[in-house]
């Protein structure tokens, strides 16, 4: 049967990971047409804080795929009015531990970070409130990662998004993968038509397991909810992403209970950003004030400043979970012209050009940048599927 092509590739999902796709993509030659159910970043990219972190990421593959998203990041923001409109802001991060087994667990960390390439540079407790004026007293030490930086989420993924010039397709749901006789990809069907196109990147983001089900196959992606507290409109007073040192514990965890661990960070508007929550409760969006309690607890305990200032309003957003901590990135061996792009976690603002890249990359049947195997979408067997 033939049929007309309406593009060479369709990108499911406008949130970062699927602008950063769509961006790469066209770039290596490709006419992309990105769709999503809602609008740009109307999923776990609007609820992100924009983080682009290789502080929490031990050495392996999520941290090799960091310092390659990380220098794709600072050439974009280079790029003539690109960084400046999504905010880009490289202000580094600090790691603090306010106990001496904390901190002794914390160098241990950034030693093995060392080896594979961070700049992870240690911080004595007098010298701490250098880096950040506005610091609790009580902190035993801490370790500088001059590599993190931040932007505006949304701006970033419409900015992505309107630079590749692909075709966007908003509000409209991806109802199936249309497949031809063989079991190749051809296309999706939406609720107002068919995309006919030879590949297709599912960029779903928490809902990537949905779209795997609609072509036929199994990717455990679940939701893990967070929420931000953010105050109202400050001068600069806090000069980093700053965090304590059992969030990169948090981060690693596997346990569905509430977790909190402070994260605090100013932004170029003002506003003060503070979690961070993790739990698995579906998709619930009701307000927890349990966790949001224990947000500003933990933000008042690095920063007591914050005590006097007024939150203006919180969020909510689910991180795309995946078993192992690690995204599924690259083709899908079970079905012919079916890639993903999803499962990255808290951590898909930061990961996603790297992973744009990468995908790019295995579209036009180039050698990859990283190895891909750690990212295999198939490493999954069915009977994992958490309940």
């Amino acid at each position: 049967m033939s049929m007309r092509l309406t593009c060479d590739v369709v990108v499911v999902g406008a949130g970062m990971v699927g602008a950063a796709c769509a961006l790469y993509a066209s770039r290596a030659g490709l006419d992309v047409t990105v769709v999503d159910r809602g609008p740009v970043a109307g999923g776990t990219t609007g609820a992100g804080e924009g983080n682009l972190l290789v502080s929490d990421k031990e050495p392996g593959p999520e941290l090799e795929l960091a310092l390659l998203s990380g220098r794709l990041w600072a050439e974009l923001a280079a790029e003539p009015g690109l960084g400046a409109a999504f905010e880009y802001e490289p202000k580094g991060g600090l790691v603090v531990a306010s106990a001496p087994e904390g901190l002794a667990a914390l160098e241990r960390f950034a030693a093995g970070q060392r080896a594979a390439g961070v700049d992870a540079v240690s911080v004595a407790a007098d010298q701490l409130r250098s880096y950040e004026p506005h610091l609790a007293p009580a902190m035993e030490g801490g370790v500088h990662y001059p590599q993190d930086a931040q932007v505006m989420p949304t701006l970033a993924a419409a900015h992505l998004v309107r630079a590749s010039r692909a075709r966007l397709l908003t509000d409209r749901t991806v109802t199936e993968v249309l497949r031809g006789a063989d079991g190749a990809v051809r296309g999706v069907r939406t609720d107002r038509g068919d995309l006919h196109a030879p590949a297709v990147v599912n960029a779903a983001g928490t809902w990537g397991g949905e779209v795997a089900g609609l072509a036929g196959v199994h990717l455990p992606v679940l939701p893990r909810r967070g929420f931000v507290l953010v105050t109202e409109p400050l001068p600069r007073r806090v000069r980093h992403k700053v965090y304590a040192a059992d969030y990169v514990a948090d981060v690693a965890s596997d346990s569905a209970a509430l977790q909190t661990s402070p994260v605090v960070e100013g932004t170029a508007a003002g506003p003060v950003l503070i979690g961070a929550s993790r739990e698995r409760v579906g998709f619930d969006r009701s307000f927890s004030l349990p966790a949001v309690r224990e947000l500003a607890a933990g933000a008042t305990r690095l920063f007591p400043f914050l005590a006097d200032v007024r939150a203006m309003r919180t969020y909510l957003g689910f991180r795309p979970y995946m078993p192992d901590h690690l995204p599924a990135i690259g083709p899908d061996p079970r079905v012919p012209g079916l890639f993903h792009a999803c499962g990255h976690e808290g951590a898909g603002i930061g990961l996603a050009t790297g992973t744009g890249q990468l995908i790019a990359q295995t579209l036009t049947a180039k050698t990859p940048d990283l190895d891909l195997t750690p990212f295999r979408p198939d490493r999954f067997p069915r009977a994992e599927e958490a309940s």
